[in-house]
């Protein structure tokens, strides 16, 4: 799966009617991945909400993972979950769902070196910068912890949190595979341009 710029949504912040023009958009200014982070809705909402976005994604040719929730990636045919320090072990996750790809949040070296241990398909790090779209985010690691994670693990590493248009350059100087983002697509009226202005070869760009 190509991880170059995953975007997380929710019945929260995208409604399920706007899905497909959604998908569309993003897809065509550079998204690769769109991934459901919902916390609070009830199982009957995501897995309708993440049937929708099944379809979506595979349509407009991006992959598709869900947060925590290995049943509703399974029922709803995602091509992979994330999961956290405190979710479903990793190895737990690849006995139940085998054909999954398995992304694991660390926050730090010592959580990179036993991530190593479970080996997942890729790591999130973070959050690299202050963010506002998760309440519950630990404090910012800063790219000096980013660089060290990505020093001591040999997989891919997608960097999180409060990156957007003034700072993505700073993730990039990075070896990282790619970046999750929330608000700095989901709260810009253009969320093609918005995509496009956060991909790697477009910074000093001014847009379209």
């Amino acid at each position: 799966m190509d991880l170059t710029l995953q975007v997380l949504v929710s019945p929260d912040n995208l409604a399920m009617d706007q899905i497909p023009g959604f998908c569309t958009a993003i897809a065509r200014g550079g998204a690769t991945v769109v991934q459901l982070r919902s916390k609070t809705d009830p199982l009957r909402v995501m897995i309708r909400y993440g049937q929708e976005l099944r379809e979506a994604t595979r349509n407009e040719g991006l992959g598709f993972i869900v947060n925590d929730r290995v049943d509703v990636a399974l029922a709803v045919k995602a091509d992979g979950v994330h999961v956290g320090q405190d979710d479903m072990p990793v190895p737990l996750v690849r006995a139940i769902a085998p054909n999954l790809l398995v992304g694991l949040s660390v926050s730090n070296v010592e959580e990179a070196h036993a991530a190593q241990a479970e080996n997942p398909d890729y790591i999130g790090v973070g959050p690299v910068f202050p963010t506002f779209s998760k309440i519950d985010a630990n404090a910012p690691v800063g790219v000096d912890q980013l660089a060290k994670i990505c020093a001591v693990v040999d997989m891919p590493v997608v960097a999180i949190g409060g990156i957007g248009r003034l700072n993505v350059s700073q993730v990039w100087g990075y070896p990282v595979a790619g970046i999750a983002v929330i608000s700095a697509v989901m709260s810009a009226e253009d969320k093609e341009n918005a995509c496009y202005l956060l991909r790697p070869e477009n910074q000093g760009l001014m847009g379209r």
